[in-house]
């Protein structure tokens, strides 16, 4: 790479250029002018004093728009996004799944935090913000190697108006909800999300739903909805998003559409056909995935609902009952739909650090104890902050829905540093790996989807449904968001045993016109940080 020429500050060279649009891949070079696509085509002879960065025997495609993320307090914790970068990253959409740090009244601000222990792997990281715009300005100073577009959580919402209420809003709480989500559509937010298998989210009714859809459709937002069930009852969950979508007139997003339990294989074609009624009815509707048959979540979500209620403090104490416990199992006899060799301890807290990358039957071994107990028993020590590692889902219902026209991919995962505390424990490897391995096992290997589609699900489409103008697309004016890899070579190597190991195949990743990583090798700080908060 040299330096100097008029015009260009940026040529990317001699590559194959897959726009996001779905359009035919073609030979051609791009040019970068002031952050910006200035040019593409044949540009060899243009700027020949320009930076340029040889692409040849490459795809050159927009960076990856992340659609669903949850790097809302790691990116505070260091804002280089290195998971992220490294696989090809150039946009986020976080405060997904009802989680997020706003509104942040200081009345609200201990249970908004405890809310959040899922995402929040850093306790050096102080919260100094109370609305959006404060929030925004603690990025800034953080510096961001990527850009950043918030949702606003429900959970946070709720917090602010009703604290760990198990129970529907009334109709005051129900505005106050209203206006603090309407202040911050008027700072700027995309969108809100919901977590309806979180508390205090998960007793939210109807009417407080369709009020939020409402002020989504208002303000033409997104409404990005973690369903209530992802299980037995997955079919009805997708019923209640699309009700409210329908009675509210909102663009609906439904987050990371799979199904867990084997006895539930299969229902996720008919969830899809649901959606695609839906859609032929009118109704603005949109899927997210990532490429994996296991999730991540809090242990502590796999309780009954009930047990969940007022969130962790409530949770340890009802576990201290054993009247409470036994009614846990009683119920887990009809409710579970795994196994607990299927639940891998991901992260816990210190004294439990023998119990990760363990099944929880494992662990049960270990502590010559009923798996049951164990599951308590580790939530019961350490709250909403033991993470686990679900597995039991279903290749083909994965590969139903990243066959879908509405498919957009969202990687669920954190912007971590892989010797940080953000990757404390065994994290989900799909915060290092998701698009690599969409490009490697499913495009190449696979032969599932072309380049041209896989690359549209990763950037055009999630830039769309969150509406990001001048991102997702390689045009001329739109944003310098640059991935540039190799189809031959791509592939994930983050793994469930060591998550947090770099992809192969990633070339380099431009943002904002700078290049952040070139010939394979991340520049560290070299480029600056370049990112941004991204407003509707």
């Amino acid at each position: 790479m040299t330096s100097g020429g008029p015009g260009l500050d940026l040529v990317v060279s001699g590559g194959t250029v897959i726009d996001g649009t779905g359009a035919p891949r073609r030979r051609a070079d791009v040019g970068v002018a002031g952050g910006r696509i200035a040019a593409i085509g044949d540009l060899a002879l243009v700027a020949p004093g320009a930076r340029r960065l040889d692409a040849t025997g490459h795809i050159v495609a927009p960076g990856w728009v992340d659609l669903h993320s949850h790097s809302d307090l790691t990116l505070l914790s260091d804002g280089r996004a290195i998971s992220k970068i490294g696989q090809g990253v150039t946009t986020e959409v976080n405060g997904n799944c009802g989680m997020g740090g706003v509104p942040l009244p200081p009345s609200a601000a201990e249970l908004t935090r405890a809310s959040n222990a899922t995402i929040d792997p850093d306790p050096a990281v102080v919260w100094r913000w109370s609305d959006l715009a404060g929030y925004a300005a603690a990025l800034a100073d953080a510096g961001l190697a990527i850009n950043s577009a918030p949702l606003v959580g429900h959970l946070p919402l709720r917090i602010s108006v009703a604290g760990e209420a198990a129970r529907p809003l009334d109709t005051g709480e129900r505005a106050g909800l209203v206006r603090a989500l309407e202040a911050c559509f008027d700072q700027g937010a995309i969108g809100v999300s919901t977590g309806l298998m979180y508390p205090p989210a998960m007793s939210a009714d109807r009417d407080e739903l369709v009020a939020i859809g409402r002020a989504v459709a208002r303000h033409d937002r997104l409404f990005a909805v973690h369903m209530r069930n992802y299980s037995d009852h997955l079919l009805d969950a997708v019923r209640e998003a699309l009700d409210v979508a329908r009675a509210s007139g909102c663009r609906l997003q439904v987050s990371h559409l799979a199904v867990a339990g084997r006895r539930n294989w299969g229902a996720v074609p008919r969830a899809l056909e649901l959606i695609d009624a839906a859609r032929a009815e009118g109704v603005d509707v949109g899927v997210d995935i990532y490429p994996y048959v296991a999730g991540s979540a809090n242990l502590s979500q796999l309780l009954p609902g009930w047990a969940q209620d007022g969130g962790p403090a409530a949770i340890v104490e009802r576990l201290a009952s054993p009247g409470q416990r036994r009614a846990i199992h009683d119920d887990w006899r009809t409710s579970l739909f795994f196994g607990w060799d299927e639940i891998e301890v991901s992260s816990a807290e210190p004294g439990l650090e023998e119990t990760l990358g363990l099944t929880v039957e494992a662990v049960a071994e270990a502590w010559s104890m009923d798996a049951g107990e164990t599951a308590l028993e580790l939530i019961a020590r350490s709250a909403n902050r033991v993470q686990m590692v679900a597995y039991g889902r279903s290749e083909d219902d994965l590969r139903a829905v990243l066959e879908h026209e509405l498919t957009s991919i969202g990687s669920d995962g954190l912007a971590m540093d892989p010797d940080g505390p953000t990757s404390a424990g065994r994290p989900h490897p799909r915060s290092f790996g998701c698009y690599p391995r969409l490009f490697g096992r499913y495009v190449r290997e696979a032969g599932l989807l072309t380049l041209e589609r896989a690359v549209a699900m990763s950037t055009a489409v999630p830039a769309d449904r969150a509406r990001l103008a001048g991102r997702g697309r390689l045009v001329e004016g739109a944003a310098a968001d640059i991935v540039v890899f190799d189809a031959e070579t791509i592939l994930d190597r983050a793994t469930f045993q060591e998550p947090t190991r770099a992809p192969t195949g990633i070339a380099a990743v431009i943002v904002a016109g700078r290049p952040l990583i070139a010939g394979g090798r991340r520049l560290d700080d070299d480029g600056g940080r370049p990112g941004t908060v991204l407003f509707a």
